[in-house]
């Protein structure tokens, strides 16, 4: 499936702040699921510094540093990008071979010995270990574990936007049972990690469907945060929506991924102001013939 995406991203400061640093991490790239046909990144005012780069995972970054004062911020995505569907078949070995397995391909980014241990953002979690174990089935196939943690978190918990923040770690979002597609995602990270299935942690962008007769409406697609696991040798890396209980197939389009939410976080940076600032975004995934 091939879209067109947009995406603004804007920022409103109560007093303009006089030093503004960023990295941007909004910018698809090319992967074996997904191919980038274009894509341009347009930032508003202009900035001071302007740097594009990749970073270890190969995600596409940009840091931006502003050195006037600025009281609002605008990020404008255009791109085009072409999504193939998730691969049906399971390849996988059984769970407990799975450790065998890790070491093999060396220490590049998609390692998978990179995505087994605690990370900055995802702790180890008994609780969550606890729970990812008791939701397999008799004897599971490495994959089949990944879809059965992934089902139960989208069946035990309740999607909640006022629970939690950016900061919250897994373990008290489980404990609420509570959250947003960053704790669902972190959360089932934490659990498979926890019975030694390596994991991390993906953002981009989901195209959303409206209610059958009702039109589709400008910028409702969602930024979205999803899981990627690593499911052996000949598997390779899957890719689990827990907050919608699916496989992530071809309404999903990868922008960058890593250990947890720090690797792959949009927009990461220092600001000096004062009060709450004020953020807004609208996205739109629109099919293309």
């Amino acid at each position: 499936m091939r879209y067109d995406i947009r995406l603004t991203v804007e920022y409103h400061y109560p007093a303009a702040s006089d030093h503004v640093r960023n990295i941007l991490r909004l910018l698809p790239s090319d992967s074996s699921r997904q191919r980038v046909r274009q894509r341009i990144l347009t930032i508003s005012p202009r900035p001071d510094e302007r740097r594009e780069g990749v970073d270890f995972f190969g995600n596409a970054t940009t840091l931006v540093a502003w050195h006037r004062p600025v009281g609002q911020l605008s990020f404008h995505l255009r791109a085009e990008a072409e999504r193939l569907a998730e691969p049906e078949f399971d390849l996988s070995p059984p769970l407990p071979a799975l450790a065998a397995q890790r070491a093999v391909g060396g220490l590049g980014p998609a390692s998978p010995l990179h995505f087994c241990a605690p990370s900055a953002r995802i702790g180890a979690s008994a609780a969550i270990a606890d729970y990812a174990r008791a939701a397999l089935p008799e004897s599971p196939t490495a994959r089949e574990a990944v879809r059965a943690v992934g089902e139960a978190l989208h069946r035990d918990m309740t999607f909640d936007p006022t629970a939690t923040d950016v900061t919250t770690p897994p373990d008290v979002a489980f404990a609420a049972r509570r959250g947003v597609c960053q704790d669902f995602a972190q959360m089932m990270i934490a659990g498979l990690r926890g019975l030694g299935i390596p994991a991390a942690y993906v953002s981009g962008f989901l195209r959303t469907t409206p209610p059958p007769g009702q039109p589709r409406l400008d910028g409702v697609d969602a930024m979205h945060g999803w899981v990627s696991a690593w499911c052996g040798a000949d598997q390779g890396w899957v890719e689990y929506d827990p907050t919608n209980g699916q496989w992530a197939g071809e309404d999903y389009v990868t922008v960058a991924w890593g250990r947890d939410y720090a690797d792959a976080a949009p927009v990461r940076g220092a600001i000096r102001t004062s009060g709450p600032q004020d953020t807004h975004h609208k996205v739109d995934v629109i099919p293309l013939p």
